[in-house]
């Protein structure tokens, strides 16, 4: 697309957002017909009016194998900017998914609020997440308040989204997938393990759904 072209359909839609239907046209592939529950991040909140959040909101869907399928808006440039226009990448190049075996979207609001502190991490850092990395804990259960044996997590490409092409570059989907703190340990101590570890979970969970009630750890 041109500059020019870019500038028409800024003109002609002045609400339109080619990043946030990249998205959008992914996602609904997966679920065609599927309205799902989005949360927006509360304007004030945002970076742009002094808050510290950096995301503008996330979309949860019902996938029918089970689980819930969640998504970020905000790692890449979702709505009209020139700045923006003709890159490789869509600003961070990614957005964060995780698959959660959950019945509702309500049971989820714990994972925005830590996708929410990665993004502020990547922000703030300028480190951004790549396939195999570790993101380490405390030891604890990710889900605070709710024991679990699920403390870590391992980032892979997501199982089903694919990459998308806009007009600002490509989006990929980094699927975060919750791991135990011996799985951790492995990985930490040897970074080829990463690989190994997913194809180990996949044979029982191809969709690499995370289990907050898992208690076995393949390695």
């Amino acid at each position: 697309m041109t500059i020019e072209e870019f500038r028409k359909q800024m003109e002609e839609d002045p609400e339109w957002a080619p990043g946030w239907e990249a998205i959008d046209k992914e996602f609904g592939r997966l679920y065609p017909g599927q309205e799902a529950r989005h949360y927006a991040t509360n304007m004030v909140s945002r970076v742009m009016f002094g808050g510290d959040q950096y995301l503008d909101g996330y979309s949860v869907f019902d996938s029918p194998k089970g689980y819930q399928h969640i998504v970020t808006y905000g790692m890449t440039s979702l709505y009209a900017d020139e700045k923006a226009l003709g890159g490789e990448w869509n600003k961070w190049g990614y957005e964060m998914t995780i698959k959660l075996r959950e019945e509702k979207a309500e049971d989820c609001l714990w994972a925005l609020d830590m996708m929410a502190n990665l993004a502020r991490y990547t922000y703030t850092s300028e480190n951004f997440f790549q396939p195999y990395q570790y993101v380490k804990g405390n030891g604890k259960s990710l889900h605070w308040g709710v024991e679990s044996a699920i403390t870590a997590l391992l980032i892979v490409a997501d199982t089903e989204a694919q990459t998308q092409d806009s007009v600002y570059g490509k989006t990929e989907f980094m699927q975060l997938v919750g791991i135990t703190e011996s799985e951790l340990r492995a990985v930490m101590e040897d970074s080829e393990k990463g690989p190994v570890l997913i194809e180990k979970m996949k044979q029982d969970n191809p969709d690499l759904v995370t289990d907050m009630k898992r208690t076995v750890s393949y390695l």
